[in-house]
């Protein structure tokens, strides 16, 4: 029964409370509502897209059809409120806490050390909660598909599965999922069968202090799965009765939301929907508002009435037929696979091709929390044009029922039904009420096809829907459907390649008649959005002969056929591999006879890793609103050179809530930063040299009022001649920041004469985006006594923020206290525009005397703040006939952007780097900064390191491919030996990297899978697997001498506890964590007396930044003293009272007036570089690593996977085994991403396109290494540092490297049989477009390939 009464009233419930709401504006969204509204502020804002996960919750309703409760994971930054009646949503404080109880899926990621930054936990948490709801006991398979939407950039997933594959049987994991075993910390051996359950970790209590010396198969252990809570279902909140009565009472009435924009109905009957779309034609139907809610936020859109027909019974039908199912267009993609799988289980094979196709296109449509809401009839209806369902629908002869006032009409999803981007044959009144996908008939046949820049959750460069009808009994084409996505502004049909073949036997004939027409038919312009034309080309062509390929095997398996698929052609049918294989991980054991107590060496969990997985741990943005709290919003140039003639404010200023917008004209003090030398606009005043430069910034009582005032400041400019986005414009133009670099050993041009061969080349290395989970954050709170200002913020130097801000105001800096309690990721990306950034905010609040608070969403950050320096590099070579390189003349091009920012110091790191590990004796290296219009680039992890080293690689490379030889034999051959000097005349002992090197070898088993991939590769025509051995050698500390000093205050209060405070700022990286472990040992106390609160520039002054690998090292020294100096205070007393307890001495020794408080300073070491005299000693000691890695690669996808990764590193004696391990695998993982995945992408123009997930893809729980080792080398010492260890955060990056060159390995493989060798062009990074193209199979040969100058390209290509 429904009513005809408007309602704007809601009923739901949140973590088993009562919600009522009346009048919800349409346009609030649950993420800001549970954050703002419940102050419930465990899920995040990652992206506000539904592209990282970091906002999953639960979301639960009860269905009255089969009296049962529906659980899913849901993004909540997409969820309107006001579609939540009759809902009940669970958040992660509703599941457990450390207050009360933790749930073991808290519990386990956190024990795991699968929570580093914490960021992105609170959303995995939810993710893995609402599978177990569903299926308690999953699949290793099951675990992975429901972390695919969720994004870390900081662990590389592999312990947050260790962690929760504890939830998976032995009987359903290893053996159902077709793995031996999943990731464990079993020593490997070859056939090794062992359960993924045995895995090992640490027990710790819930305060993360515990630590353990247990053992398994005689091998320490990460963590131990024998303490974990059990998984216990009656544990968890019931679904709330009333919402049962309420829904099965029937009572329904019409829901009607009015906000300041928006007007919002949610109809109860489908009449209702068809009246309210025949008043209202342009109002859209929303339903997961995937669509139209990312069209409001991102785009501008404004769609004033929209209809939500969420409670409309007959758009969510799944009705069977004898001729096939109607699936109502309500229903999500989950239900469609659900529903779908159904049918495969109970119809015969032969009647569920286009089942069978449509599902493994669900399978990577997304993540699980957008399929849980987005609609098979929004898909269909948005027609976007790389929709992965829509070509197989078309090719499956799939119908639309569609209704409207005019009556109700079928319409076939055949050529002519999408007409244009977005468009179809539906008329503006209509509305889709189902699809119907008809069973297969005899003799048909129908497959899928996708290629996308990530393997799983990114929308498809090309798909495609192909379906085949055989003459009874023969090879005669009787029909044939071919549908492509992404190659045009909607889903095409290719019906005239499809004549071509029709009437013809399916054969090689056929197939070569029918190439040059499909070239002919799908046309792409060379300029078409999207780029990668010729690789969209190719895939066609390649989607085709795979379509052929699975044909001809068909046949022949239904004796139709006599000639069976050739051996070598028959793999290119198969997956890549995907099964889980056992991992381990290795450290050294602490020294014999160390206390139990001492925690240092020993595995710990990261301090704050439990408040992180139960959302108790607070970020910036997680504090609440002060009263008056004002929201800042930027607003940013359009232009990437231009003179600012008008800035007109007007406009804003009138709009509801805005308060008042702040220039350059309103700063008091200075209104530049200066970075090496070169002065930096807060806010441009005059011009604008980049698009993306602060203009002006908009203050208001609320974050939409803020972003509309912004969006209404008009800003007239004269554009500038001469622009300059590329290092080649720059070199032409001679627009540099100074110095350029150069150093040299040797004598270059010597070493050219003695070469038995020269060798000349270039590769290109792409930008990354620092991509940390928690975007720029910040809260400027004015004291209101003697200009006093706290600032809350997230960066990684607080104290040039607190200088910054006190020179942007004029005021002293003992007036400005920053406070840094934990930040959500940063790698180097918070440092320079961070503070910035908090100068605007600091005037904002300054001049309206109101505490301000900016947070600038993924894409205004992406625009912002710049990223990793885009780097063109060109040498000269000179080699001998034996492989040893004899003269390297090398230049490094760094596109630095439009200020100087940290380039300068960059482009003198790649210089310092760039002989890795090899003793070429005559060397020269130049490096200069391209000042360019692009925003500026800034430090990231590696800091220039990265790309400089892939340079040197790439010349190891050319050289073996030139030679015919494996490359790690040039690598070997090159290397230094014996007591050496750098090219800066550093002295050194490599004798640690060359054991490193040997130790990888061994492990990694390389000269045996070196002949087992030959094999493969002569077996196997279009799959190639590839492998690479590569080395580092990174230098720690900042060789500007007075960024290695450090300090730190220690209390002990008089109940013993001990509050530690140091400089360094806790990013994930586990700072807290180890300077709790030195604090432990050097006071001789358990972990659990000791805290660290945050990081404040009132208690520990003048810090240096948290950079370089270096925090430990400096900031671990300075609590090492204070805590020396304590327990030295306190010896009198010890030897008095020998035996304690702790809380004795404590207690004796305030009686007795000792001071239990103590400063500790590290003075760091004196490093240095001499340019002048191209000497120094830059770092105070090396870091060294190697790594093995083996990928598989599809030759006519350009898809790989990385099979397995081995990883030997010498960092000393560990501090922390998990926290080091840790960064060891999170840095590859980022290494990953930036060598063979994440493309920054901007417009002719300098407008930056890659604005969030949905465009920028970083590394996902599908990129893991099948079998992921690390080892860390036994037997090591480290004079230089805190307790004989080494600095980990960075050197791992660069040998994500390992990936690419083993990808550049199977290429090579593919060339060979195409009858190329040698150097072949192969630039950073390696996406699928690249490995593709430069496979150079003969499909890819036949794409015309356009001039170079012809056309304008949608992208720039940088660097």
């Amino acid at each position: 029964m429904s009513g005809n009464q408007e309602s704007g009233c809601l009923t739901f419930y949140v973590n088993g409370k009562k919600v009522t709401e009346r009048d919800v504006d349409p346009e609030t969204m649950l993420l800001p509502y549970l954050r703002k509204r419940m102050r419930l502020t465990g899920a995040k804002y990652g992206c506000g897209g539904g592209g990282c996960g970091a906002c999953t919750v639960m979301l639960s309703r009860y269905q009255v059809h089969s009296r049962s409760v529906v659980h899913c994971a849901v993004n909540a930054c997409l969820l309107p409120v006001c579609q939540l009646h009759g809902a009940a949503v669970t958040t992660v404080e509703g599941i457990g806490s450390t207050k009360t109880k933790l749930h073991p899926v808290q519990e386990r990621i956190a024990k795991a050390h699968g929570s580093q930054c914490g960021f992105c936990t609170p959303g995995m948490v939810m993710s893995m909660y609402t599978l177990l709801r569903n299926k308690p006991q999953p699949t290793m398979e099951d675990i992975t598909e429901a972390l695919a939407g969720n994004l870390c950039r900081c662990t590389g997933y592999r312990p947050i599965l260790d962690g929760y594959k504890t939830f998976c049987e032995s009987s359903n994991c290893c053996q159902n999922s077709g793995a031996k075993s999943c990731s464990s910390g079993n020593s490997i051996s070859e056939n090794n069968s062992n359960c993924c359950q045995q895995n090992g970790k640490e027990p710790g209590r819930a305060n993360g202090n515990e630590v353990t010396d247990d053992l398994e198969n005689g091998h320490l252990k990460l963590f131990n799965i024998d303490n974990l809570l059990p998984l216990d279902p009656t544990q968890d909140l019931i679904f709330p009765p009333e919402l049962i009565r309420m829904t099965e009472s029937g009572l329904q009435a019409t829901q009607t939301f009015r906000g300041e924009r928006i007007t919002w109905v949610s109809p109860v009957s489908l009449d209702e929907v068809v009246d309210l779309k025949s008043r209202h034609p342009e109002a859209p139907i929303v339903i997961g508002n995937t669509n139209i809610g990312l069209d409001i936020k991102f785009k501008g859109i404004l769609h004033p009435f929209i209809i939500s027909p969420t409670r409309v019974p007959d758009l969510f039908v799944v009705k069977n037929t004898p001729q096939g199912v109607s699936v109502g267009a309500g229903c999500s993609m989950s239900v469609v696979r659900a529903a779908l799988e159904d049918l495969v289980r109970t119809l015969p094979l032969g009647q569920t091709e286009v089942h069978r196709a449509l599902l493994q296109q669900l399978g990577n449509l997304a993540g699980q929390q957008i399929r849980n809401v987005a609609t098979l009839g929004g898909n269909i209806v948005s027609a976007y044009p790389n929709s992965d369902l829509n070509p197989v629908l078309a090719a499956g002869n799939c119908r639309l029922t569609v209704v409207s006032k005019g009556g109700r009409r079928e319409i076939p999803m055949n050529k002519d039904f999408f007409v244009g981007f977005g468009k179809t044959l539906l008329n503006p009144d209509e509305i889709a009420v189902s699809v119907f996908i008809p069973i297969s008939r005899k003799g048909e046949f129908v497959r899928a096809f996708r290629q996308a820049p990530r393997k799983e959750n990114a929308l498809a460069t090309v798909n495609a829907g192909m379906r085949v009808r055989f003459h009874d009994g023969s090879s005669v084409v009787d029909e044939l459907s071919i549908f492509y996505g992404g190659v045009g502004p909607c889903t095409v049909g290719a019906s005239k390649t499809c004549q071509q073949i029709i009437g013809r036997p399916w054969g090689e004939e056929a197939l070569t008649a029918a190439y040059p027409v499909l070239l002919e038919e799908i046309l792409l312009p060379p300029s078409a959005p999207g780029g990668k034309v010729a690789f969209r080309r190719a895939l066609t062509l390649n989607f085709l002969f795979k379509f052929f390929l699975q044909m001809q095997q068909k046949l022949a398996e239904m004796g139709i056929i006599t000639d069976d698929l050739e051996q070598d052609m028959r793999s290119s049918l198969e997956a890549l591999p995907n099964d889980f294989l056992p991992s381990y991980q290795e450290f050294q054991d602490v020294l014999e006879g160390q206390p139990g107590q001492d925690p240092v060496g020993r595995p710990m969990m990261h301090r704050s890793a439990l408040s992180q997985a139960t959302g108790e741990a607070v970020y910036c943005d997680d504090m609440p609103k002060t009263e008056g709290e004002l929201f800042l919003s930027l607003v940013t140039s359009t232009k990437a050179h231009a003179k600012i003639l008008n800035m007109d404010v007007s406009a804003a200023l009138a709009l509801p809530g805005v308060v008042d917008v702040i220039t350059a004209r309103d700063i008091p003090g200075k209104k530049f930063r200066m970075f090496c030398g070169m002065n930096e606009e807060l806010l441009a005043e005059k011009e604008v040299t980049c698009v993306g430069q602060m203009v002006c910034a908009v203050v208001a009582d609320t974050k939409p009022h803020a972003k509309r005032g912004a969006a209404a400041v008009k800003i007239t400019y004269e554009d500038q001649p001469e622009l300059v986005f590329t290092v080649e414009e720059a070199i032409e133009k001679k627009s540099f920041f100074e110095p350029l670099r150069e150093i040299e050993r040797g004598n270059v041009s010597e070493g050219f004469k003695m070469a038995d061969h020269i060798h000349e080349g270039e590769i290109r290395i792409g930008g990354q985006e620092h991509f940390y989970m928690e975007t720029q954050s910040m809260l400027v709170i004015p004291v209101g006594e003697e200009g006093e200002m706290n600032v809350y913020l997230s960066t990684q130097h607080p104290a040039m923020a607190q200088d910054s801000i006190a020179e942007t105001l004029d005021i002293p800096s003992n007036r400005v206290t920053c406070h840094i309690k934990r930040i959500g990721g940063a790698f180097g990306g918070k440092v320079t525009k961070t503070t910035i950034l908090a100068c605007i905010t600091a005037v904002a609040a300054w001049k309206t005397e109101r505490s301000v608070r900016l947070v600038l969403e993924r894409g205004e950050d992406m625009l912002i703040t710049g990223a990793r320096h885009p780097v063109l590099g060109q040498y000269k070579i000179g080699y001998m006939k034996d492989g040893r390189i004899t003269a390297a003349d090398v230049k490094y091009y760094a596109n630095a952007g439009n200020t100087a920012d940290e380039s300068p110091l960059i482009v003198a790191k790649i210089l310092l780097h760039f002989d890795n590990a090899y003793n070429i004796p005559n060397m020269r290296g130049r490096s200069a900064a391209c000042k360019t219009n692009l925003p500026s680039n800034t430090a990231f992890r590696g800091f220039g390191v990265p790309q400089c080293m892939l340079v040197t690689e790439s010349i190891i490379n050319d050289v073996a491919l030139k030679l015919g030889r494996p490359a790690e034999e040039i690598r070997e051959l090159n290397m230094y030996r014996g007591s050496s000097l750098t090219h800066y005349k550093m002295p050194f002992d490599p004798e640690n990297m060359l054991r490193c090197w040997e130790e990888c070898k061994r492990r990694s088993s390389i000269q045996r899978r070196r002949g087992d991939i030959a094999q493969f590769n002569q077996h196997n025509r279009f799959k190639k697997r590839g492998l690479a051995l590569v080395p580092i050698k990174y230098g720690i500390g900042f060789d500007i001498a007075f960024l290695n000093q450090a300090a730190a205050l220690v209390h002990i209060f008089q109940d013993g506890s001990v509050l530690v405070n140091h400089g360094g700022a806790e990013m994930g990286q586990g700072i807290h964590t180890k300077m709790q472990q030195v604090a432990s040992r050097e006071l001789r106390i358990p972990t659990s007396l000791i805290h660290i609160s945050e990081t404040n520039t009132h208690m520990v002054p003048n810090t240096c930044p948290s950079a370089a690998s270096f925090g430990t090292d400096a900031n671990g020294m300075a609590v090492k003293d204070a805590c020396e100096t304590l327990y030295k205070r306190l010896e009198p007393i010890r030897k008095r009272n020998p035996e304690g307890p702790w809380q004795s001495w404590i207690k004796a020794a305030f009686l007795e007036k000792i001071s239990l408080s103590a400063t500790g300073y590290y003075r760091g070491h004196d490093l240095y570089m001499d340019w002048e005299k191209q000497e120094g000693q830059p770092y105070a000691y090396f870091t060294y690593g190697v790594c093995c890695c083996e990928v598989e690669l599809d030759c006519l996808t350009g898809d790989y996977r990385t099979i397995r990764t081995d990883m030997v590193f010498d960092i000393g004696r560990s501090i922390n085994p998990s926290i080091d391990i840790g960064q060891i695998e999170g840095a590859f993982t980022q290494g990953v991403g930036l060598y063979t995945m994440e493309e920054l992408k901007f417009s002719p123009s300098g407008v930056l396109y890659t604005r969030g997930p949905g465009q920028y893809k970083i590394p996902a729980v599908c990129d893991v290494p099948l079998q992921f080792n690390i080892y860390l080398l036994r037997g090591t010492q480290n004079p230089h540092a805190i307790y004989s260890s080494k600095g980990i955060g960075e050197p791992a990056l660069f040998l994500g490297s390992s990936v690419f060159f083993a990808l550049k390995d199977a290429v090579a493989a593919a060339r060979s049989d195409a009858g190329l060798s040698g150097p072949f062009e192969f630039h950073s990074p390696a996406t699928p477009e690249t490995a593709c193209l430069a496979c150079a199979s003969h499909l890819t040969q036949m794409v015309p390939i356009s001039k170079p100058g012809s056309f304008q390209p949608w992208a720039i290509e940088t660097p």
